[in-house]
């Protein structure tokens, strides 16, 4: 008998079952169910004494449902005496308030991790932290994993003629040298003012986009503005189609309108986030899964093997 256990929050039970099936572990029995205040109970239905356990629950929306749940599953693992508890968290919640961008503002990304600690949380699996620095925010090891990889072999698979990789903003040029790097593609940025929060203002392109099938890379698309937006751009200046990959498809209020609607040719996500029904009905998207990789981190983490080898390096 294998000496860890996998259990599913409520958050993506789609994804759960697809690392069960890589792993050819079946998920752990767990009761999950709201009161009529929505106050969350749950018990662990199977003995975890001794075992390693993984949790696999993204922090997407309801986050502070999600992240409860979480919490609450951590502390019941922890108190039926489990050895370990890793979190799989795909999409890590509020890892866009990582700093004071200004005075009397919280910095949530860490108020969450000392959150997740404080529950008994001993490890974290997560894919593109929006920013890398969250890392240090944990006492415990965290394993920031590169959503990039999913998606080289299907850009690779479109053959495009004259590609080229694009950073949806200043933030992202680091992503998108990485990814344009393991492409061998030259990269341009798009860059962009933005005035508020969901809203953006596309300025100039720093590069050169005639003729060529730009890929754009980020690591969340929220309400599609900047990515639609930079489509607009791109082709004003001569772009011959333009493709976005994101990892995370939040893909809140008008999103799905304005990719339908504009200049956008495909958006490419993954399944960190359930997908919903307006996702898988846009013919623009196409969902790529996340549970390949990350069964054989969990894997690795648990046999203890190089997981960084997996992106290409060897540590």
């Amino acid at each position: 008998m294998r000496g860890y256990m996998l259990f599913s929050g409520t958050a993506n039970p789609e994804l759960a079952q697809k690392i069960s099936k890589h792993l050819d572990l079946p998920l752990a029995e767990a009761r999950i169910k709201k009161f009529s205040d929505g106050e969350i109970n749950v018990k662990i239905e199977e003995s975890v004494r001794g075992k390693d356990v993984f949790i696999i629950q993204p922090t997407s929306a309801p986050a502070n449902a999600n992240l409860m749940e979480l919490l609450i599953m951590t502390d019941a693992l922890k108190r039926s005496s489990a050895k370990s508890i890793t979190a799989v968290v795909p999409y890590y919640g509020y890892a866009r308030q990582d700093r004071k961008a200004e005075p009397r503002v919280p910095i949530s990304a860490k108020l969450v991790a000392n959150l997740m600690q404080t529950a008994g949380i001993t490890r974290m699996i997560t894919i593109d932290l929006h920013a890398s620095q969250i890392q240090g925010f944990f006492d415990i090891p965290v394993d920031n994993l590169y959503g990039a990889i999913l998606f080289k072999e299907y850009i690779q698979s479109k053959n495009f003629k004259n590609p080229v990789i694009a950073s949806p903003d200043i933030g992202g040029v680091a992503r998108a040298r990485y990814f344009a790097k393991s492409l061998g593609l030259d990269m341009v940025i798009v860059d962009k003012r933005r005035e508020k929060a969901n809203e953006s203002e596309v300025m100039n392109i720093i590069g050169d986009v005639e003729g060529k099938d730009v890929i754009m890379i980020d690591d969340m698309i929220d309400t599609a503005g900047t990515m639609v937006k930079a489509a607009a751009a791109l082709k004003n200046l001569g772009a011959n189609s333009v493709m976005a990959c994101c990892t995370h498809p939040v893909l809140s209020g008008p999103a799905y309108e304005r990719i339908q609607k504009g200049e956008l040719d495909e958006l490419v996500i993954t399944d960190t986030i359930a997908t919903t029904e307006s996702a898988n009905k846009c013919d623009k998207i196409k969902v790529l899964s996340t549970g390949g990789m990350l069964a054989e981190v969990i894997r690795r983490v648990y046999h203890n093997e190089s997981v960084n080898s997996i992106f290409g390096t060897a540590n």
